[in-house]
């Protein structure tokens, strides 16, 4: 179950699963959103609270704590194995969220090039000193379709695409493969669709309402945990703005505008990313209910 953020993934899921449950499948869902992994950000990332699953069990929620670096080749292991422990009970897996190489690595064939810590402290190092512009040009002269799918200010996709050149690879480079071949024989794969002028201003709103909800205070809280010693969380849409309104760099007006935008961009690229998927099935958000028709 895939889509730009805020097309009501989450809903539809449970909504499918409970379908399903009714028919004596016991079907499960897994979190496919990479800021979902972590625990404590829950306000900024439209995390299901327990009281609202319905009883229905999720799997890889509050894995992670703020100060971890998830990272999409430690994540596709342990949700196929979540998958295949939930085809042994008889269920169906449904695996739902927007963080497009996070689901293209557990539902194709995904393979992923070597580390080296070296390399990537090096690359790092020089991230901090010149920032991702100065990296995303050397990006551009080795690999230039690659840099061209990169989201220019995310540093840490720059440096990893970085790192395996170095190492004489061929980065994935945050695309899917030519032709991208299923993990699991039978899969169908959901897109929730909204029209974009529906999406913006639905989207918008849901900022305020995450400042309104306690956002600050939630971040706050996680500042004591290590947020800002995060690699990846700190840097999350939302926490990122949040971090340096409390810091004073920013005033909330300014925090939340920034968020707004930054999430505004952040759709187009994942409708753009799911795009690409050979045999998707694009349904509107608004008519998407009573979806079920055939389980594994």
């Amino acid at each position: 179950m895939v889509g730009a953020t805020g097309t009501g993934k989450s809903e539809l899921a449970l909504q499918i699963a409970e379908q399903l449950r009714a028919r004596g499948n016991p079907a499960e869902i897994i979190n496919a959103d990479a800021m979902q992994l972590y625990r404590g950000m829950d306000i900024g990332t439209a995390k299901l609270t327990v009281a609202e699953r319905r009883g229905i069990p999720h799997h890889l929620f509050d894995v992670c704590e703020v100060t971890d670096e998830a990272a999409v080749a430690w994540y596709q292991p342990i949700a196929r194995a979540a998958i295949d422990t939930i085809h042994s009970r008889g269920g169906d897996a449904i695996l739902v969220g927007g963080s497009g190489l996070y689901v293209s690595s557990v539902i194709f064939d995904f393979r992923f090039p070597p580390r080296d810590a070296a390399v990537r402290a090096r690359l790092e190092a020089e991230l901090d000193q010149r920032g991702p512009a100065a990296l995303l040009e050397q990006l551009r002269a080795r690999d230039p379709q690659t840099a061209a799918r990169i989201d220019p200010k995310n540093g840490r996709r720059i440096v990893r695409a970085l790192e395996v050149i170095e190492q004489g690879g061929v980065t994935h480079g945050a695309a899917l493969p030519e032709k991208p071949e299923l993990w699991h024989p039978v899969t169908r794969i959901i897109g929730l669709h909204t029209p974009r002028e529906l999406l913006v201003e639905r989207l918008d709103r849901r900022v305020e309402r995450m400042w309104q909800d306690g956002m600050l205070d939630e971040v706050a809280g996680l500042r004591a945990d290590g947020i800002e010693h995060g690699v990846t969380a700190s840097r999350a849409i939302g926490y990122a703005q949040a971090l340096a309104q409390l810091r004073g760099d920013m005033t909330q007006d300014e925090a939340i505008a920034e968020t707004q935008a930054l999430t505004r961009r952040y759709a187009r690229r994942q409708v753009s990313w799911f795009k690409r998927y050979p045999d998707i099935e694009w349904l509107d958000a608004a008519s998407a209910p009573g979806l079920v028709t055939h389980p594994r």
